[in-house]
C-alpha cells in the first residue's frame, strides 16, 4: 500500500539527507511493514506544498498505546525521545 503524509521542510531535509531515518506519527491510520510512506514537503508559513517527494518503505512499526513500559504521569511530565540509529 501507498501511504502520502505531509513533511515539513526541516524534516523533509533530514530525511533526504539520510540522517533522520525514523518518523514519529499520530496511530489514526494504518500501515504495515513493506508499505510504500510518501513524504511530501509541505511549507507552512506559505500553506502549500513545495513539490518535492520522498518515497520510504516501511520498516519497522513500534506502536506505544496499550505498552506499559512508562507510567503515565512520567509520560506526561517527560515526554518520549524516539532514537534514531544506524
Amino acid at each position: 500500500m501507498r501511504i502520502e503524509k505531509k513533511t515539513w521542510p526541516e524534516s523533509f531535509n533530514a530525511i533526504l539527507r539520510g540522517v533522520k531515518t525514523f518518523d514519529v506519527r499520530l496511530a489514526d491510520w494504518k500501515c504495515s511493514v513493506g508499505d510504500t510512506l510518501v513524504l511530501r514537503e509541505y511549507d507552512p508559513g506559505a500553506k502549500q506544498y513545495t513539490g518535492r517527494v520522498l518515497e520510504k518503505k516501511i520498516t519497522y512499526i513500534l506502536k506505544t498505546k496499550g505498552q506499559s513500559y512508562f507510567a503515565e504521569e512520567e509520560v506526561k511530565k517527560h515526554g518520549f525521545q524516539i532514537l534514531g540509529f544506524s
